[in-house]
């Protein structure tokens, strides 16, 4: 079976080489400028944590210091914003490390017998 591209593909353009300079000593040389690269930094995700009537403050402070690192008092204050408000953020990281945390919260919560969601969402 003989399968063919429906586009053509797209070949990079070359940079210009500028035309040889006579030097000082009357050799010719070329000196190519360095472009400042642009990079922009990583999408990050906020990691939060959504209320349920069912799972234990208690469990839930645990969770915030074991996996998100904080302190006793400021997971506490988490937890409370997120039974008073119905979710809470819990860290801000990249895609793929928010995903980690989601899961082993998730995993976490479900060995436990505990109905906790976690998910993460693209900060604007």
């Amino acid at each position: 079976m003989i399968l063919m591209a429906t586009k053509i593909p797209k070949i990079p353009l070359r940079p210009q080489v500028p035309a040889a300079k006579p030097n000082d000593n009357g050799n010719e040389s070329v000196v190519l400028e360095r472009l400042p690269q642009k990079t922009k930094p990583p999408q990050m995700y906020q990691v939060v944590l959504l209320n349920d009537d069912y799972t234990p403050m208690e469990f839930v402070v645990v969770v915030i210091q074991e996996f998100f690192n904080k302190d006793r008092e400021t997971a506490t204050q988490i937890m409370l914003k997120i039974h008073l408000d119905g979710r809470g953020i819990c860290g801000v990281f990249t895609k793929d490390v928010a995903a980690t945390k989601v899961d082993q919260v998730t995993e976490a919560s479900r060995k436990n017998g505990h109905p906790l969601q976690c998910v993460c969402e693209p900060i604007e």
